[in-house]
């Protein structure tokens, strides 16, 4: 009978944990891509875009908002998550002031990457110039509580920070100026020192909480099968592969910032293998289909191409794996992000 009272003890201790952080991280601060952008590609001129229908389908109020989902993103649900508020607003929204970010706030660009040259292709955000947006926002923060306030809630905020597939899929595999000056390993290198760079730079301007994501099993998005004719639609294992190369040298920069910088308390996000999971066993999570996303055919849409004119988009992306050819269900986010709040429960108490 004893045993009977296990889970119960280990639900009070997990709900006693979730209280605790939620009082320790005053707001959640995003950098990355499409896999964490709320909507300020809306606010840019370029077609990496997603302020349509049918995205944003399952969003509070139907409402397209920018994010490339059916629904929430990770840091929306990550921030829910810690007690705060349930969506992030995107910097470049008008429609928010400095009061709505003072517990969370996006600068996140979809179609950008580590590399400059990344960003390039679809003429979007590159991630220097988010760095001088959050320099600006430091700056209306302080204005906005105080010097000293402003500095604590820097200090203690989580910082998300989700980019690095576009590096690949939309630079190094498409275009050739990359492949001519790195094998791929050596871009990986690249990546990892811009990586150390963009933490440090974080660093000095006062963020000592961080989360570095790493890559999905890339060769399994839609995308990827579809293109993969020779191998009958798998998953391209040569990159999957890569992804778990760059997410081994990742995890060991991480490790050794930590060690280098006073203060620095980084996690290295492992999001491959509960991704890859849901991909191979959908079932097991109260999903059907991975082999394809819900929007469009599923093969090959994403962006301008999934949108209100396509006939082939489901009823229930909740079944599915992937929204479109490229990024997560709402239900594929919450797995992940509920997974990534362990790792902060145990981190940041």
């Amino acid at each position: 009978m004893a045993n009977l009272y296990i889970p119960w003890i280990f639900l009070v201790q997990t709900l006693t944990l979730f209280a605790k952080c939620r009082g320790n991280v005053p707001a959640v601060i995003v950098f990355g891509d499409s896999s964490v952008d709320s909507g300020n590609n809306n606010f840019i001129p370029t077609i990496a875009r997603s302020n349509f229908q049918p995205y944003g389908q399952d969003f509070p109020g139907g409402q397209a908002t920018g994010r490339f989902c059916n629904g929430r993103i990770p840091s929306d649900l990550i921030s829910d998550g810690l007690g705060l508020k349930p969506t992030i607003p995107a910097y470049l929204d008008p429609m928010y002031n400095i009061s709505d970010f003072a517990t969370g706030v996006c600068f996140a660009s979809a179609g950008t990457g580590y590399d400059n040259k990344t960003s390039d292709v679809a003429r979007v955000i590159p991630l220097w110039k988010e760095v001088e947006y959050y320099e600006e926002y430091q700056k209306k923060l302080k204005a906005y509580l105080g010097n000293k306030k402003a500095k604590t809630l820097l200090s203690e905020a989580l910082y998300l920070i989700s980019i690095g597939t576009n590096d690949f899929l939309e630079n190094y595999y498409i275009l050739p100026d990359r492949q001519s000056q790195f094998t791929v390993k050596q871009y990986e290198n690249f990546l990892i020192n811009l990586a150390a760079n963009f933490v440090k730079k974080l660093y000095a301007l006062g963020a000592r909480r961080m989360s570095l994501a790493g890559l999905p099993p890339m060769g399994c998005l839609p995308l990827e099968r579809t293109t993969n004719i020779m191998g009958l639609h798998a998953c391209v294992e040569e990159r999957n592969n890569v992804a778990l190369e760059f997410n081994r040298k990742l995890k060991g920069m991480v490790a050794k910032l930590n060690k280098q910088l006073p203060g620095l308390e980084a996690v290295y996000g492992d999001v491959y293998y509960i991704f890859l999971q849901i991909i191979t066993r959908p079932s097991r999570f109260g999903l059907e289909e991975a082999r394809v996303g819900c929007c469009g055919t599923g093969r090959f849409e994403m962006s301008f191409l999934c949108n209100p004119h396509n006939p082939f988009t489901c009823q229930d992306a909740n079944k599915y794996v992937f929204w479109d050819a490229f990024h997560p269900s709402e239900k594929t986010n919450q797995i992940i992000s509920d997974n990534a709040l362990k790792t902060y429960l145990a981190k940041f108490l």
